[in-house]
């Protein structure tokens, strides 16, 4: 956690210094989906979870030059949650979308960049879980944005890479999956 947040600040300070410099607030809703929940046992059987809906809330800075690209590190957590017939899935996670992005005309913009993850919390109700594998893990995200004067829109999809696995607690032959895929929808207001 402390090098996650280490690693925050050193993005935002360099940002800083890039030049013209924005920050704000982000919020929306996520539609995603996590891994699938693998049961071994006379045979395999892997459950692929329903989509649910999450949010999130976090900060931001963007930091742009005199061409039409643009750095803009953020530090959102984020609560996903996917259904595995009928058991509830949630995880809290701290997300560090580091994105470069390209003004294609004002005010449309594409985006992509990684996104550094911390896992805070993960629960599948009526099932104890043992903590994930790593907190950490890596993702990545695309997308489009439309930024207006005081508030912008975006629309991006994120993809899980590391591949990340809780077990059932006292039952080695379960898993679950945590990587999330998702589709995220964010307002954010410029400060």
């Amino acid at each position: 956690m402390k090098k996650l947040l280490v690693l925050a600040i050193c993005i935002l300070g360099s940002t800083i210094s890039y030049g013209q410099l924005e920050y704000g607030v982000k919020a929306g809703l996520n539609f995603n989906t996590n891994g699938d929940l693998t049961q071994i046992g006379t045979d395999i059987n892997n459950i692929d979870p329903d989509s649910k809906t999450g949010f999130h809330i976090g900060v931001y800075a963007k930091s742009s030059g005199a061409s039409s690209l643009y750095l803009r590190p953020e530090l959102i957590f984020t609560k996903t949650k996917s259904d595995y017939d009928g058991a509830a899935f949630d995880m809290s996670k701290l997300d560090l979308p580091i994105l470069v992005g390209y003004e294609i005309f004002k005010p449309l913009s594409i985006f992509a960049g990684p996104s550094l993850q911390y896992i805070l919390n993960t629960d599948l109700k009526g099932i104890q879980l043992d903590d994930v594998k790593n907190d950490f893990s890596v993702g990545i995200n695309i997308g489009a944005a439309l930024q207006f004067d005081g508030f912008g829109v975006d629309v991006r999809y994120e993809k899980g890479l590391s591949e990340n696995l809780a077990e059932f607690a006292g039952i080695s032959s379960s898993r679950l999956d945590t990587r999330p895929e998702q589709f995220i929808v964010s307002l954010s207001l410029k400060l």
